[in-house]
């Protein structure tokens, strides 16, 4: 039996455990039959040509984890900001830690999405936010289909979270080959502020195959700052599928760190739906070895005078595979908008591949817009006057790459995170920079 068979078969034991009265049972069917119509995305489709999903499909992955596995904080501590007081919400295995976590509900909702489903008093927002803005393409729809745990956090209106909230997935390698399906709900009220991080980690070599879904809301005035950290294990796959959605005057900024893992895929979707909107999206790729990352990003501007900037920049070494498939789109409607893409790599190694497609759609006459795209290897020169300065090449290497990537370094603004990524690369690189942020 293949995955998707399986996957298909999995969902109706799944949906006879599930209460038909639930506010997405209707969802959850129409989701399965897309994914069984579909199945799963393969090189054919334009959007993932340069993606082959291949060879991760071939293991026999455990959909519903048998065991439960526990896991300690000194175990896990490396993976939270520790030198920080943050929510957590944990999950093991695709399952609750309440042990790990720490969630609240004084004066903000920083929860689990299987509450949020099954109590009565959610179910009025479940009916007004879920799958409002998660697309029925058909590796979406099949987390859709078996929806049933991650985060459900929802910002009232006015309220400026004290401390960021950490969302952490871990596989313990309890199974052979694991699949897990999380599923984010995130809504950030009228004049709210917050700031998140995001992470699936694997703790063992063991296959792991992660479909995450999040749907992010931001309301008139809105401000979000979300940090996706991804340096997992060589035998750890994520597809990640984020949208976001904003009203009038909201401000959303999205960072993605990707450092490490076998497969990766970042589906970033932004819809702007008020006028004075402003969505930031930056990257940062380091990438060894045959990993391989692709970032595929879209924003939709639909109302006038809004801004959205994208900065995203990779280091590839090895064998490695880059791609950016970037896309932007003006409406009619959305008059004096201001747009801005930029996409840079270097080549370490002459086996590193890049596949890079920056993409303008224009439907209005009033706009600035721009987008550029550089794949290139060191600067001989720079590297050669450092030498001359008495720094060895390796450092001098590894300063014009920290250099080359401290544009989207900089504009971190959780001090914490930023010195912890600062580690990251310094790591990446193999060298130590001699100097903090």
């Amino acid at each position: 039996m293949n995955l998707k068979d399986k996957l298909v078969s999995s969902y109706l034991a799944f949906d006879d455990h599930l209460e038909e009265d639930s506010p997405i049972h209707d969802i959850r069917k129409k989701a399965i039959h897309t994914f069984e119509e579909n199945g799963f995305p393969t090189i054919k489709e334009e959007d993932w040509k340069y993606t082959s999903l291949k060879s991760l499909l071939k293991n026999d992955y455990c959909i519903f984890p048998k065991n439960e596995n526990v896991v300690e904080f000194k175990d896990v501590r490396q993976y939270f900001l520790h030198d920080l007081d943050t929510y957590k919400v944990v999950f093991i295995d695709g399952v609750y830690s309440s042990f790990l976590s720490e969630t609240t509900h004084d004066g903000l909702d920083v929860c689990l999405l299987s509450s949020a489903l099954t109590k009565p008093k959610y179910k009025a927002v479940i009916e007004a936010y879920f799958n409002k803005i998660a697309s029925e393409e058909s590796i979406t729809s099949l987390n859709t289909a078996f929806a049933k745990e991650g985060a459900y956090i929802n910002i009232p209106k006015n309220k400026e979270v004290n401390k960021p909230i950490e969302i952490v997935f871990f596989s313990t390698g309890n199974e052979a080959a694991l699949m897990t399906q999380p599923r984010n709900l995130i809504i950030v009220g009228e004049n709210a502020h917050v700031q998140i991080i995001e992470r699936h980690q694997s703790l063992t070599n063991n296959a792991v195959l992660t479909n995450s879904v999040s749907e992010i809301f931001t309301e008139k005035r809105a401000f979000i700052d979300y940090y996706k950290i991804q340096n997992d294990t060589k035998n750890a796959s994520l597809i990640d599928n984020t949208f976001i959605r904003q009203e009038r005057e909201s401000n959303c900024n999205v960072h993605t760190f990707s450092f490490g893992g076998n497969i990766t895929r970042n589906n970033l979707n932004f819809y702007q739906h008020g006028e004075h909107c402003d969505s930031t999206l930056k990257g940062i790729t380091i990438l060894k070895n045959k990993q391989h990352v692709d970032h595929n990003t879209l924003v939709q501007h639909i109302a006038p005078n809004c801004e959205s900037h994208q900065d995203y920049k990779g280091l590839y070494a090895d064998n490695s595979t880059g791609v950016f498939n970037g896309k932007v789109v003006v409406e009619k409607e959305a008059q004096k908008t201001n747009a801005f893409q930029q996409n840079n790599n270097i080549i370490i190694d002459d086996n590193a591949t890049v596949n890079a497609k920056p993409q303008l759609e224009i439907f209005a006459d009033d706009v600035k817009c721009s987008h550029g795209c550089t794949i290139g290897q060191f600067d001989e020169d720079a590297l050669f006057y450092l030498q001359t300065r008495g720094i060895a090449k390796k450092e001098a290497q590894a300063l014009l790459m920290y250099a080359f990537a401290n544009s989207v370094l900089e504009s971190v603004k959780i001090p914490e995170l930023k010195r912890r990524i600062n580690k990251l690369i310094a790591n990446k690189i193999g060298v130590n920079l001699g100097f903090d942020v």
